[in-house]
This record gives structure tokens, C-alpha cells and sequence, in this order.
């Protein structure tokens, strides 16, 4: 087999975590109402759950432990204990039978997705040639469309008054027996749709057990005498003014970015019902077509991203980002028009979007040795403020979607500072080894 068959095979497995990841996002969000009528939760209750879940806090924690352990311990050890914590958080949910349960299952499956996210990311840059660096990352990406999109259909498939919706309850009747109350009946729609990720969870295990340690972190281990510990790398990451300014650069674009698609990620369908008027089928199919054309504008991206100018690319999904939300504060979404034309635009900039510039940047500009612990920070800085900013959207918002103009001006302004920070930041990394990018930025002791 070629090392490019070899890097394709490897990165298909690792991004299976981001499958899991977005999708216990979708899930969790999409299962929202019936948990609520099965459990009698409040809203309290679910700001709690959507609080802690892989969105936001759960996420943030891990990352940050996830990070400097694959720095630690290798990338290697995340692939081979991490998912079955995802898989237990998994099955809490899926027997959760009390609001507790509940909350435990999403805090557990928060932390192990954020605990993946920065050793998968960069374990794909390590193990790819130099022309393929970025084309696996746009693999990875796809992986994370793929995610949402597949547990939409599933959760429209499996909701009540969806298509298989008999076949679930007879499947809750046969464990439930028959004087369940509806409102347990439709909750096991939800718990089927969690089944589908313990599934894909525990394939992706069985894969990632199979692969290599990362080349890259073996050299850099094998190159000094004694490992650095955890608190070692946390002080290097922080006492070099390179890393430093890096860091700085990346959680900027990174942030200001996310903080728009992290609440497109959670509250998209509502914001389709409240303020664009469709019904809620409606908002899921629209929903679910836009991640469709996320999955095919990254796959067409993947063929060219390692031979055209990462800046063009780059200004250029903002530009369709911004123009997305140009046509809320001047065409409007009340019509047919404007919701399609805006799905559209935010469907084709996701699928050029910062997420893929960050993963890439953040494996080539930091270190073997604290690259993934720096990841791992910066994903913890940007769920844990988008998790902020998600409540402080819902009360811009307003309760039917009143003040999504004035929210669309806020969401313009974050996008245009990506868009300049990352346009004159944007680094020279194309075409360049993993080695000679950090003795260019680091110097030789690194």
C-alpha cells in the first residue's frame, strides 16, 4: 500500500471522531423536546443539558485534557481508551431514565468528543504526505457534515409521526411493555437515534486501535532522553512568544467564526421556524439539505486545497458568509426567497469554512511536542465562550425570532473580524513538511 493510500486509510478512521462529535450535537438538540415531555424537565433543565453537552462545556473540558494527554502519552492512546468513554456517555443516555442520568450521559459524551477532537486533528496532519496535508483535513471536515446530516434523517425518520415512527413503538413497547405513556414512547425515537452513534462509536474503536503511533510524536519522543510532563508543556506553550502569538491568532479567527456557526449548529432549525415561518419538517429538510451541500463543496475543496492559495480560499468562504447574512438585514427570511438564498450561502461557506483553516494551521504551527495540548487549549477557549455567547444570542433573539436583524449585525461584525485577522495572518504553510515549518517558526530545539 502507498503512503497516500496509507494516510487516506488512517484519516477516514480518525475522522470518524468528528462524525461523533456532530453528531451527539445534532442528537442531543434534536431529542431536546422529548426528553422534556418524558421527564418533565423545565427550561432551566435543558439550558443545563445544551450547557454541558458536546456544544459547549463538556467539550471545553476535554479538550484541554485530551490535548496535553495525546502530547503525553501519544495520539495513539486517545484513539485507544477515549471512545469508550463516548460509548458509555452514549449508553447513559440511551437508559437515562431520570433527569440526572440524562445530564451525566451528555457531560461524559461532551468530554470524550472534546477529548478527540484535538489528538484526531493532529494525528491526520502527522501521518499525511506534504500535497495531502490539507485534503485530509477537508476529509476530516466532510466527516463532520456527514455527521449532522445522517442524524437529521435519522431523527426525522425515527420522530414521532416520521416514517419509521411504528416501527419504534413497537421496539419501546417490547421493553416498555404495553401501557408505556406516549410520552416514553417518544423518547425512544431519541434513544434509537443515540443507538446509531454507539454503533459508529464502536467501529471507529475497533479501527483506531488498529493504527500506527504518529511518526512525529515517536521521533520527538525518542529524541530526548526525558518526556516533558503535563505541566512542562503547559509552561513551554505559554512562555514562547511565537506559540503565544499563534495561539492568539488562532482562537481569534477560530472564535469569532464559531461563535456565529455554533449557534447556526444548535438553533438553525428554530431560527427556520420562528423567523423564516416553515413548519418544522420543513426546517429539518432545509436543515438537512444545507449539510448536504456542506458534505459536496468540501469534497470539491479537497481536490484543490493543497494547490491554490490558502488565503484566496480562505476570504473567500468568509465573503459568502457575510453575504449569507447580508441578505437577513436586506431581502429578510419571511419569504421562500430569501430562507433558500440565505441556506444556500451559509451551506457553501461551511463547506470552505475557518474550521478547516484552523484544524490545518493549528497542526502545522505548533510543535510535536505541545501541538495537540495547544489544540486542545484553544478548543476549550472557543466552546467554552460559544457556550456564553449561545445565551446571550437566545436573548438578542427574542422569543419568535424579533430581533434576528439586529442579531444578524452582530453575527456580520464577528464574521468581518475573522475575515481580516485571517486575511493578513493568513500563514505560508503550503507545500511544506511538518519538520521545516516548525524549525522556521521554533528554531532547531524543537
Amino acid at each position: 500500500m502507498s503512503s497516500k493510500d496509507s494516510s487516506l486509510k488512517s484519516t477516514i478512521a480518525v475522522s470518524l471522531t468528528n462524525y461523533l462529535d456532530a453528531g451527539a450535537i445534532v442528537a442531543g438538540a434534536s431529542g431536546l423536546t422529548l426528553w422534556q415531555q418524558y421527564l418533565g424537565l423545565t427550561e432551566i433543565h435543558l439550558g443545563w443539558l445544551n450547557f454541558i453537552s458536546a456544544n459547549c462545556l463538556g467539550a471545553a473540558i476535554g479538550s484541554i485534557i485530551g490535548g496535553f494527554l495525546a502530547d503525553k502519552y501519544g495520539r495513539k492512546f486517545i484513539f485507544t481508551y477515549n471512545l469508550l468513554v463516548y460509548m458509555t456517555g452514549v449508553l447513559l443516555v440511551m437508559f437515562s431514565v431520570n433527569f440526572p442520568m440524562l445530564l451525566a450521559g451528555f457531560l461524559i459524551t461532551g468530554i470524550s468528543v472534546g477529548a478527540g477532537v484535538p489528538a484526531s486533528w493532529t494525528y491526520i496532519s502527522e501521518s499525511s504526505e506534504v500535497n495531502n496535508r490539507g485534503r485530509n483535513i477537508c476529509i476530516s471536515q466532510m466527516s463532520w457534515g456527514f455527521g449532522p446530516m445522517c442524524i437529521l434523517l435519522f431523527g426525522m425518520l425515527f420522530a414521532p409521526g416520521g416514517y419509521l415512527f411504528g416501527w419504534v413503538e413497537s421496539i419501546a413497547h417490547m421493553f416498555g411493555g404495553a401501557d408505556m405513556s406516549q410520552e416514553a414512547v417518544n423518547a425512544f425515537s431519541s434513544r434509537i437515534v443515540f443507538l446509531t452513534l454507539f454503533i459508529v462509536a464502536f467501529i471507529a474503536w475497533c479501527l483506531q486501535r488498529g493504527l500506527q503511533e504518529s511518526a512525529e510524536f515517536t521521533a520527538q519522543k525518542a529524541s530526548n532522553q526525558k518526556q516533558p510532563g503535563l505541566l512542562d508543556n503547559i509552561k513551554l506553550l505559554f512562555t514562547n512568544k511565537v506559540a503565544v502569538r499563534t495561539v492568539i491568532f488562532l482562537a481569534c479567527i477560530y472564535l469569532t467564526w464559531n461563535l456565529v456557526a455554533s449557534v447556526m449548529g444548535f438553533f438553525q432549525p428554530h431560527i427556520y421556524e420562528t423567523a423564516g415561518g416553515v413548519t418544522n419538517e420543513e426546517a429539518n429538510w432545509m436543515n438537512c439539505i444545507q449539510w448536504a451541500i456542506i458534505v459536496g463543496v468540501t469534497f470539491i475543496l479537497s481536490y484543490f486545497i493543497d494547490k491554490v492559495s490558502h488565503r484566496f480560499v480562505y476570504v473567500l468562504g468568509l465573503l459568502v458568509a457575510i453575504s449569507a447574512w447580508m441578505v437577513i438585514v436586506t431581502i429578510g427570511v419571511n419569504g421562500k426567497v430569501g430562507l433558500w438564498l440565505f441556506a444556500i450561502l451559509w451551506g457553501i461557506q461551511s463547506g470552505l469554512a475557518v474550521q478547516i483553516f484552523y484544524a490545518l494551521w493549528g497542526s502545522e504551527l505548533f510543535p510535536a511536542k505541545f501541538r495537540a495540548g495547544a489544540q486542545g487549549l484553544m478548543f476549550f477557549i472557543v466552546r467554552g465562550l460559544s457556550a456564553a455567547w449561545g445565551l446571550v444570542f437566545t436573548y438578542i433573539y427574542g422569543e419568535n425570532g424579533e430581533g434576528f436583524t439586529v442579531a444578524a449585525y452582530c453575527m456580520i461584525a464577528l464574521l468581518v473580524i475573522s475575515l481580516i485577522v485571517g486575511a493578513i495572518g493568513c500563514p505560508n504553510t503550503r507545500g511544506k513538511s511538518l519538520e521545516q515549518i516548525t524549525r522556521e517558526r521554533y528554531g532547531d530545539n524543537y
